[in-house]
C-alpha cells in the first residue's frame, strides 16, 4: 500500500474559510477516490493559512479490478439462418474492442442474447490521481474567489506551490501556472524553504520540522490553550476562552505562540462587555479575569511566531490596544454625561424601516405592546410587571445613539442596561434592556428575566407586522430584516416560559400600534401571510428538534397559534403512536374526520344529537359511550392533559367501529343522517382540536 499527500499552498487564506475547505477537501476526495476505485484508509485533511493539506494513507496503487457482462444483441439477430455472425454482431465485437470469438450465448428471462466479459480497472493509482487533483481543487468552492494574471483558474487567493507525491513519485499535472511537484514552503520566519520531500511518509516530518509550522488545527488550537492558561495562572488569572475567537486565531497562526501583556489598571473603570468587546473583536485578544471574577489588566494574545525580543513585541500589542481603550473610555465617559431624556429625543431622527417611521416610533409602540403583553401573561409569569415592561420597551432602543455603542455596535442592548443601571432605572428595566436582542440564532441563549422575555417578544412581534405589511417578505434564502431569526426567537421563548399566547392575537395587537399608515397590503392578508410564515418557521424548529414529519402536521394542522400547547399536542401524539394499537385508532378516526369534513361542507348539522333519534343498538350503544366520554374530553383539554386524551381513542373506538359496522351513516332519512352525523362531528371535534388525523398517512 502507498502513502499519497497533496498540498496546496497559497497566499494567507481567511481564518473563516479553513474548515469549510476541510470539509469540502474530505468530502469531495473521498467521493473521487471511491468512484474511481482506488481502496484507501482514512482521507485525513488539515489546513494553515497558507496550506491545505490532503493526507490518504494505505492507498491501493492500482485501480480495483472487475468483470461485467455486457450484453448485447439477441442470438436470432447476432447469427444468420446458417449460423453466420452477423454485422450486428461483429459491430457488438468490435464496440467493445473484442473479436467475434469473445462473444458468447446468454440465457435471460427475455430469451437468449449474445454477450461479452469485459474486465475494467487496474489503472496506476498515479494516473488516476493526476485527473483527480485538478478536478478537486478547481470544484473547491469559496465565499469569495479571485482570479490572478491572465490565468482563469479561481481560487480563494493565488496559488503559490503545490506539492503531489504517491510515495516517491510526483503525481503530474497543471494548475493555471503551477505544476505540481516534491518542493514545500515553510514558516515565512522560520524556515521558509523551499524544501524537498524525497517521500511522502516524510512529509509531515518536514513540515513540523524544516518548515516549523504546526500542520493540525486541532494541535494549534491546543497549543494557544495550554501556553495561555500557564501565563495567566503565573499572573494569578484564567484566560476567559471565547470558543469563536478561538477557532478563528489558530486559523490565523502557522506558528501559534501565546502572549500575555497588560493595560493601565485605570482603564478598568470601563464595564468589562466593553473590554473584552475591544480586545476581542479589535485585536483578537483574551481577557483574563482574576479569582474574585473581575477582569485584570492584563490580554493574552496569539503570534504567529518566536520573536527574538518578546518584550518588544509586548509592548507593540499594548500600544495598539491602549489606543483602543483610550477611545473606549472616552465614549464611555462621554454617554456618562448624557441621559435617556436625550437619547429618545435623539430617536426621533433615526429611521427605523422605511415607511415604519422612526426608532423613537418604535419605542413608543414597544412601550405599548410590552404594557399588553404583561398584562396578558401575568397570571403564568406570577407578577404584575407592567410597569417594568413598559418602560423597558420606551428604553429599548436609546442605546443606538450613544458614543460606546456607535463605536462597539455588537454592545447595543448591553450598553442600554449597564446604563439603566448607572442612571438608577430599576433592575428588571436593566436587565431586559441587556437581553432583548436574544435569541439571536437557533442555538443562542434565551433571556432569563421574564420582562426581557416580554420585551424581545414585543420587538420582534413589531418588526415582523410592520415587515409584513409592507410585502417585505423572505423568499429563498433572501432575509434582510432577519425575519426568519425573529419568528424562531419567539418560538424559542414562548416555548422555553411556557407561555400561552395566542400570537396571532400578539400580531393584531402589534398591527394596531401601528396606527394609521399606507400598507402594501391589506391588513387581513398580511396577517395571514404572517401566521402561515410563523407556522411553516414553527414546523421547521419542530423538525429540527428531530420529531416526525407527519406527526408534526397532523399537530400543527390542528392549531399553531398557541406555541407551548402545539409542542406539547406533538409530544403527546409522538408518545402515543409508539403504543399498541395506534394505527388503528388513526384508521379509525381519519375516517371519522373524513366523514364529518365531508358533510359538513354540503349540509349544516345540529349541533349535538337527538336521543330520540337514534334507532339501531350500535349508535346508541356510542351515544352513551359519548355520554360520558366528552365531558372528559374537554376537561382534558381545558387541564392541558392532551396524553389523557388520546389515550381515550382506545377506549372509545371499538364503540365506533362497531358504529360503522351496523349503523348506515349515509342513510335516505335526513333527520337520522344528520342526527348520526351529529354524533360523529361532535367526537370528531374533539379530536381534531388534539391532530389533524386526515394528516397521518399509514
Amino acid at each position: 500500500m502507498a502513502t499519497f499527500v497533496l498540498e496546496i499552498g497559497s497566499e494567507e487564506l481567511p481564518s473563516r474559510f479553513l474548515a469549510p475547505e476541510e470539509t469540502e477537501l474530505r468530502t469531495r476526495f473521498s467521493a473521487a477516490l471511491d468512484e474511481a476505485g482506488l481502496e484507501c484508509g482514512a482521507v485525513r485533511v488539515m489546513s494553515t493559512p497558507r496550506r491545505a493539506v490532503v493526507l490518504v494513507e494505505d492507498l491501493n496503487p492500482v485501480q480495483r479490478e472487475k468483470e461485467e457482462v455486457i450484453s448485447g444483441p439477441p442470438a436470432r439477430v447476432a447469427y444468420g439462418p446458417d449460423g453466420a455472425p452477423t454485422k450486428a454482431l461483429e459491430g457488438f465485437a468490435r464496440t467493445h474492442g473484442l473479436c467475434v470469438a469473445d462473444v458468447f450465448r446468454l440465457e435471460t428471462e427475455k430469451g437468449e442474447y449474445v454477450a461479452v466479459r469485459k474486465r475494467t480497472g487496474g489503472a496506476a493509482a498515479k494516473d488516476l490521481l493526476a485527473g483527480i487533483c485538478p478536478a478537486v481543487i478547481t470544484a473547491l468552492p469559496f465565499a469569495k474567489r479571485m482570479r490572478w494574471g491572465a490565468y482563469t483558474l479561481a481560487y480563494a487567493r493565488p496559488i503559490r506551490w503545490i506539492l503531489a507525491l504517491l510515495d516517491e513519485e510526483v503525481v503530474p499535472f497543471d494548475l493555471g501556472p503551477v505544476a505540481s511537484g516534491r518542493e514545500t514552503c515553510g514558516h515565512r520566519v522560520h524556515g521558509f524553504g523551499p524544501f524537498s520531500v524525497a517521500h511522502a511518509d516524510a512529509y509531515l516530518e518536514i513540515v513540523a520540522d524544516s518548515c516549523a509550522v504546526t500542520l493540525d488545527p486541532a494541535r494549534r488550537r491546543a497549543a494557544i490553550v495550554e501556553g495561555g492558561d500557564a501565563q495567566a495562572a503565573r499572573a494569578g488569572g484564567r484566560v476567559l476562552w471565547n470558543d469563536g475567537l478561538l477557532d478563528e486565531v489558530q486559523g490565523l497562526a502557522e506558528h501559534p505562540v501565546p502572549l500575555l501583556a497588560d493595560f493601565d489598571p485605570a482603564y478598568l473603570e470601563v464595564p468589562r462587555e466593553v473590554l473584552l468587546t475591544s480586545m476581542e473583536s479589535h485585536q483578537k485578544s483574551f481577557g483574563i479575569e482574576g479569582p474574585d471574577g473581575k477582569l485584570m489588566p492584563h490580554f493574552l494574545t496569539v503570534l504567529n511566531l518566536s520573536p527574538e525580543d518578546m518584550e518588544v513585541v509586548k509592548h507593540g500589542w499594548e500600544r495598539v490596544l491602549r489606543a483602543r481603550l483610550d477611545d473606549a473610555r472616552f465614549f464611555w465617559r462621554a454617554d456618562l454625561r448624557e441621559n435617556f431624556d436625550l437619547w429618545l429625543e435623539k430617536l426621533d431622527h433615526v429611521i427605523f424601516i422605511g415607511a415604519l417611521g422612526s426608532m423613537g416610533d418604535k419605542t413608543h409602540r414597544l412601550e405599548a405592546l410590552c404594557r399588553w403583553l404583561a398584562e396578558r401573561c401575568a397570571p403564568r409569569l406570577g407578577a404584575d410587571l407592567t410597569a417594568e415592561a413598559a418602560r423597558a420597551g420606551r428604553l429599548s432602543k436609546a442605546d443606538l445613539v450613544t458614543g460606546l455603542v456607535g463605536e462597539f455596535d455588537t454592545l447595543q442592548g448591553i450598553m442600554g442596561g449597564i446604563y439603566a443601571e448607572r442612571k438608577g432605572e430599576a433592575q428588571a428595566v436593566a436587565d431586559a434592556l441587556k437581553e432583548q436582542y436574544l435569541p439571536a440564532g437557533p442555538d443562542s441563549p434565551l433571556p432569563q428575566s421574564p420582562v426581557g422575555a416580554l420585551l424581545s417578544l414585543a420587538d420582534k412581534a413589531d418588526t415582523l407586522v410592520g415587515c409584513f405589511g409592507l410585502n417585505m417578505i423572505p423568499t429563498g434564502a433572501a432575509d434582510p430584516n432577519g425575519l426568519r431569526r425573529c419568528a424562531l426567537g419567539i418560538i424559542r421563548i414562548l416555548l422555553d416560559f411556557g407561555l400561552d399566547l395566542d400570537v396571532r392575537e400578539l400580531f393584531v395587537k402589534a398591527r394596531e400600534l401601528y396606527g394609521t399608515r399606507q400598507w402594501k397590503l391589506p391588513p387581513d392578508e398580511a396577517l395571514d401571510k404572517l401566521m402561515e410564515f410563523f407556522t411553516a418557521r414553527l414546523r421547521n424548529y419542530f423538525l429540527s428538534q428531530g420529531q416526525d414529519t407527519l406527526l408534526v402536521d397532523a399537530a400543527l394542522n390542528a392549531g399553531a397559534a398557541q406555541v407551548p400547547d402545539s409542542g406539547a399536542r406533538l409530544a403527546a401524539l409522538a408518545a402515543f403512536s409508539r403504543e399498541p394499537g395506534y394505527a388503528e385508532a388513526v384508521q379509525t378516526f381519519k375516517r371519522v374526520a373524513n366523514i364529518v369534513r365531508k358533510q359538513a361542507a354540503a349540509e349544516t348539522l345540529p349541533g349535538h344529537w337527538d336521543a330520540t333519534l337514534l334507532r339501531e343498538a350500535p349508535e346508541k350503544a356510542l351515544a352513551g359511550t359519548l355520554e360520558a366520554l366528552l365531558p372528559r374530553l374537554d376537561a382534558f383539554r381545558a387541564s392541558g392533559d392532551h396524553g389523557a386524551a388520546l389515550a381515550t381513542l382506545r377506549e372509545v373506538r371499538p364503540a365506533v367501529d362497531a358504529f360503522f359496522d351496523g349503523v348506515m351513516v349515509m342513510c335516505e332519512d335526513v333527520d337520522l343522517r344528520r342526527n348520526r352525523l351529529a354524533m360523529l362531528q361532535a367526537l370528531g371535534s374533539r379530536f381534531a382540536r388534539l391532530a389533524d388525523f386526515a394528516a397521518l398517512q399509514l
